[in-house]
């Protein structure tokens, strides 16, 4: 098949908090531009793309979301409105104007967040005509990542695995002046709070280390007391390639969030995430439904569920051996679905 023209996208993000939502975006606009395609990620706060990315990304435009209410700009060949967050009625009206006038409609993507329940594979590629507003007579489409071949996947570089292959760990550790001692094995913390020192020290525990360098990087909740075993180094907030390598180097990786726990899949190490916290606990069922649809051992469920807070930590951690084949079970069959950004480049295809 042909390959299509370089396109336009224009893509939409609102930080809601913890710059998870920018951090998605940054990655999926970069991946876009390194295939070839423009994007302008228009965003309402990008202090965490300064860390996250401070030499952006040849491609990549970034603009302040206030600015998308100039109605002289022009739309793009595809809007993505990332994670509900509602386009600006300027921009609506630039969408319905260009589908009315132009050769080739654009392609309107509601991008949502990532789940493994199972409304994700019935709501995939849904068309939703709208019926009020600037857009009325127009559709976006839906779009959600997920772990099976029915939904649009997961972000994932073309050339990452071959980078995760190629990674020197001992390289990485000495340039971030990262020293484990002999004996010492190396865990990553990630979080949101620590709602559970059990089970974070039931995890560490693990045969053949009897110490722990736990490395924290950026603005670390507050730490309980650890025992003498556990030695804690504090990270600066690390660029997304960083962060990523951080995972690949660390014997055990605590992660929050949709970004990380799709860092952590690609890592292959074991790890536990803990789920964005929603007070209707809805966090639950969303976090059960994970585990269900990757048939976690019951040891890792237990793990899982009291480092979310929702049991009393276990006596004692997953088997270390176990846990990590079953990361990389969960690897292998993911690595053999289409990743999110070559699943919209087709649909896109599909679409014009």
């Amino acid at each position: 098949m042909p390959r299509m023209p370089q396109l336009q996208w224009d893509l939409f993000c609102r930080v809601v908090d913890n710059f998870g939502d920018v951090g998605v975006c940054w990655r999926l606009a970069a991946d876009l531009a390194a295939r070839g395609e423009r994007v302008r990620l228009w965003v309402d706060d990008a202090r965490a793309l300064a860390w996250m990315a401070p030499g952006g990304a040849a491609g990549v435009e970034l603009q302040a979301w206030p600015d998308a209410e100039d109605d002289t700009r022009p739309v793009g060949d595809v809007v993505v409105e990332a994670f509900g967050c509602e386009l600006p009625p300027a921009v609506l009206v630039r969408i319905a104007e260009k589908a009315a006038e132009a050769p080739r409609k654009p392609v309107w993507i509601n991008l949502e967040y990532l789940s493994a329940e199972g409304y994700v594979e019935r709501s995939h590629r849904l068309r939703s005509p709208q019926m009020h507003g600037p857009a009325r007579g127009f559709s976006k489409w839906f779009f959600y990542p997920g772990f099976t071949a029915a939904t649009g996947g997961l972000l994932r570089e073309p050339e990452l695995m071959a980078q995760r292959e190629a990674f020197d760990r001992d390289a990485w550790l000495a340039a971030h002046r990262i020293a484990p001692q002999p004996g010492e094995q190396l865990a990553s913390l990630f979080c949101y709070q620590v709602p559970s020192v059990e089970a974070l020290l039931g995890c560490l525990d693990h045969a053949g280390h009897e110490r722990t360098l736990l490395l924290v990087p950026g603005t670390a909740p507050p730490l309980p007391a650890l025992p003498p075993s556990v030695r804690v180094q504090s990270l600066p907030y690390l660029t997304q390639p960083d962060f990523d390598r951080l995972l690949w180097a660390c014997d055990l990786n605590f992660v929050r969030g949709e970004d990380s726990l799709v860092r952590a899949l690609w890592a292959g190490r074991p790890f536990i995430w803990q789920i964005y916290p929603q007070h209707d606990g809805v966090h639950e069922l969303k976090l059960q439904a994970f585990l269900d649809r990757f048939d976690a051992s019951p040891d890792i469920r237990a793990a899982w569920r009291a480092w979310n807070g929702l049991q009393a930590a276990p006596v004692a951690g997953p088997d270390r051996t176990s846990w990590q084949a079953q990361c990389l079970i969960w690897r292998k069959a993911l690595l053999a679905q289409t990743d999110l950004a070559s699943q919209l480049l087709s649909f896109v295809a599909e679409s014009l």
